[in-house]
């Protein structure tokens, strides 16, 4: 058993950029510009639900790019209250969301991810440091989608000396009138070297 796991620590999340997104309008009339943003949270989308999920998680928003397009930038900072138990538990995740912003029909989603707290983990000892990490998006049936998201993480506080190990499978359970939540999410398509965006 991991002592202190309870004690609070931030986790800053800095969502950096996207790249190689498709417009996702079939409208010729309003299919010319994206204004896309990012949402992000620890509790799962109404449509998954975890065992002891918290209900009460808070959603983060990047402000909305109107100039990028296909590769938006965002390089907004978020810090997330968390507790270690976080990092320790096999199914925690951050639920990153893709939307653009559309004139006439509000926001559309253009994919998601799922971002492990083992990824997360790995690699963040010493406190302080920052990992830089990329996902590929996923359409909302789980299959691939178009498109890549980059962030970087750094962890403070202070952690349990206990390393976390990376989880064999994820514990996810699916709502039966949903077929969303499906274990090939939130696999880094790349690493890069701090700097490297």
């Amino acid at each position: 058993m991991v002592k202190n796991s309870h004690q609070p620590f931030i986790m800053e999340i800095t969502v950096v950029s996207a790249q190689g997104l498709k417009n996702s309008s079939s409208s010729t009339l309003f299919s010319h510009r994206l204004r896309p943003f990012i949402t992000l949270s620890t509790a799962p989308p109404y449509s998954c639900r975890l065992i002891n999920e918290d209900k009460h998680s808070h959603v983060y928003k990047t402000r909305v790019d109107d100039e990028g397009g296909l590769n938006p930038t965002w390089g907004d900072k978020f810090q997330l209250p968390i507790d270690a138990t976080f990092l320790y538990q096999r199914h925690s995740c951050i639920y990153l969301q893709l939307y653009t912003k559309r004139l006439m029909v509000g926001q559309t989603q253009l994919g998601w991810c799922q971002i492990p707290a083992a990824d997360i983990a790995d690699g963040l000892l010493p406190l302080g440091s920052v990992r830089h990490l990329s996902y590929r998006l996923r359409e909302k049936d789980g299959s691939r989608g178009h498109g890549v998201v980059n962030i970087a993480v750094k962890l403070q506080g202070s952690l349990p000396v206990v390393c976390p190990q990376r989880p064999l499978k994820s514990d996810l359970t699916v709502l039966p009138e949903m077929g969303l939540c499906q274990t090939v999410i939130g696999i880094p398509v790349t690493m890069l070297q701090a700097g490297g965006w």
